[in-house]
This record gives C-alpha cells, sequence and structure tokens, in this order.
C-alpha cells in the first residue's frame, strides 16, 4: 500500500483549484448598516468624524469605513477606525497595520497582546506602543468577521483562504484604536511592564473601548446580506 504522503500533493492541487474556483464565484457582503452605526457617542465625549479620500479607499480597497476622534474639551483622548471589505481576493486584502504604522512614520517600540473580556468571552488583541517624533501612543488592533475576532495576521490569511475556498465570502472588518500617552517624566519600557500613569490610564481607555467596539462591529455585521459577484 503507498504511502499516504504519496497523495499530498495532489491534494494540495485539488485544494488549491477548490480555492481559485471559489475565489472566482466569491459573493460581496453588503452592511445593511453603515459602520457609522459603531460607536456615535460615548458619555462625556465630544466626537469628531475624520475622512479618508476617495483615492486611500480605493487604494486600501475598503468597501465602508468609520474614523473617529473622541475629545474632551479640545484635547483628544482615543481615536478610533474601522475599515469593512465586504470580499477579500488576491491583491485586494486587508492591510495589516503592522506594515501600515511604519509606513505612516511610527515607530513600534513594542508588540504584543492585550486580553480582553467581553460578555464572558475572553479575546486576544494586538497592542502596540508607538513613536512618532514627539508622540507616543498605545494602539489596540484586530480582525473582526464571520463569526471571529482575530489578533494573529497568520491565523487570519489561513481564516481567509479556508472560508473563500469552503464558505465563498470573506468579509471582514478591521478595528483599530490609538490613545495618545503623555509620558510626563515616567518611562514606557519596551517590555509592556510600566507604572507610568499615563500609561495605565490608557489601557484602561483602550481596554473600555475595545470591550464596545467589540459588540457594536458585531452588531452591525449581523445583520449582513449576500450579493453574488458578477466578474
Amino acid at each position: 500500500m503507498r504511502n499516504w504522503r504519496d497523495f499530498v500533493p495532489a491534494a494540495v492541487l485539488v485544494l488549491g483549484c477548490g480555492f481559485m474556483w471559489q475565489t472566482h464565484t466569491q459573493r460581496r457582503v453588503i452592511l445593511p448598516t453603515p459602520l457609522r452605526a459603531a460607536l456615535p457617542t460615548v458619555a462625556g465625549y465630544r466626537v469628531e468624524d475624520q475622512k479618508i479620500s476617495a483615492e486611500e479607499q480605493q487604494v486600501a480597497g475598503m468597501s465602508d469605513y468609520v474614523a473617529r476622534v473622541y475629545l474632551r474639551d479640545s484635547t483628544a483622548v482615543f481615536s478610533t477606525l474601522v475599515t469593512y471589505y465586504e470580499s477579500q481576493a488576491q491583491g485586494k486584502t486587508i492591510h495589516s497595520p503592522r506594515n501600515c504604522l511604519p509606513g505612516a512614520g511610527w515607530e513600534i517600540l513594542r508588540a504584543g497582546k492585550r486580553e480582553i473580556a467581553v460578555d464572558g468571552v475572553r479575546y486576544t488583541l494586538n497592542q502596540y506602543i508607538l513613536k512618532k517624533g514627539p508622540a507616543t501612543a498605545l494602539a489596540y488592533y484586530w480582525y473582526q468577521g464571520r463569526g471571529r475576532v482575530v489578533a494573529s495576521e497568520y491565523r487570519v490569511k489561513w481564516n481567509l483562504l479556508r472560508d473563500a475556498a469552503l464558505v465563498g465570502h470573506t468579509e471582514e472588518a478591521l478595528v483599530r484604536i490609538v490613545v495618545p500617552l503623555n509620558v510626563k517624566g515616567g518611562v514606557i519600557e519596551p517590555s509592556g511592564v510600566s507604572t507610568e500613569p499615563s500609561y495605565i490610564e490608557a489601557n484602561a481607555i483602550g481596554d473600555s473601548v475595545a470591550r464596545q467596539l467589540i459588540t457594536d462591529v458585531a452588531r452591525v455585521m449581523a445583520g449582513k446580506s449576500t450579493v453574488a459577484l458578477t466578474s
């Protein structure tokens, strides 16, 4: 009897062909409720909507987005960005902040994970400490869609390939939170262990906003409807 390993190349070929076929018959998943319904207000904050140019939207490939800054008086306390993709294909997938942030001039001082609980369910999110000139910030980001909240880029890619092949739709959102750090003499350690008051407060803000956004994005995406691709 032939070793099962002899059949691996054929299985990979069949799977690859299936994936390519399903990519061409993938369905767009349209949100009946716009993303602007996610976290439109937060008690105690004034909200300003931010604009992304049509050219930037086209380059990024997003179908919808919402970008906001939340202020107390005239001070920006945190900002959010949610970008939504009705479908993803080769060359038209979500761009990882791990690559985009350095391209925008941010230096990554620390890349780590942050665990939070939402309604008794624990989620792992990406958490970065960033620096750009004199500015320092704490950033959270994750990928949300098709019933999942995922931090790992590798897992996101695997889920994308699998779902494109098996279920024929790949809708997903990238969710990002940035909290400026007002460091006044304390030190933000690269290890992430810090007693700097601004860092501790930023963690509390980031955790709270992340819980609300996970809930709101899930609510918005729950009412999705699918439309067959024609090309």
